[in-house]
Formats: C-alpha cells, structure tokens, sequence
C-alpha cells in the first residue's frame, strides 16, 4: 500500500564542535516550527528505526554546560513522553502505564520531583 505525499517538511540540527570534537553547542529549526530562526538545545537524543534492517539507530548529544539536573529532567521527560508514543503507536495501556511507572520511579531515584511528590 503506498501513500501519496502531499508535503516534505524539514528539521535541521546544528551541532557546533569544540577541539576535541565534543558538542559545545547545538541549535535547531524546523520548517513548520511556531518560531522563527534557529533555538538553542543543550541536548539531543534522535531515533532512527531502519525497516530494512529491523535496527534502531540512535544519535545521543549534550553539551558540555548540560547539568546533572538538567540531564535528569531530560531523560525523565523522554522516559515519560515514550510511553505515550508507544500507546499511541500500539494502543497497549498496560505496557505503556509500566514504562510510566518506570519513569516515575527514575523520576524519584534522580530527585527530578520534589520531596512531597507523590505518584
């Protein structure tokens, strides 16, 4: 079954490189974005799933001046923001609440939640 394209839209990721190679800065745009000109990110994690293949590819990138903290909330955002895709791709709730309750529990053990958070 082929679908026919009716638009191509683009995302552009900058990724500018100290001496070492290492990102010290990344930036990002995209075509249908609600903001104009390039954002600054100080992290990125893409997934690439290849059909031929059956392989997941992964690019995973922060900067240098990434925090503790700040990597902390971003994989607890990612962890949480995953299981909705999955449900969404899947309509399997009861796998999806699991992977909720792992990044819930990621969330704690970080301290991404505050002391009185309850789940």
């Amino acid at each position: 079954m082929s679908t026919e394209i009716t638009k191509t839209s683009q995302i552009r990721i900058d990724v500018h490189l100290d001496k070492e190679s290492l990102p010290a800065q990344i930036e990002w745009d995209a075509d249908d974005a609600e903001f104009e000109g390039k954002q600054p990110a100080k992290g990125i994690m893409l997934s690439i799933f290849d059909g031929l293949q059956q392989n997941a590819m992964r690019i995973d990138l922060w900067t240098n001046d990434m925090q503790v903290d700040e990597m902390n909330l971003f994989m607890f955002q990612t962890l949480a923001t995953m299981a909705d895709t999955f449900e969404n791709a899947t309509q399997n709730k009861e796998v999806a609440d699991a992977m909720r309750d792992f990044a819930h529990n990621f969330g704690h053990m970080t301290e991404v939640f505050g002391p009185d958070h309850k789940h």
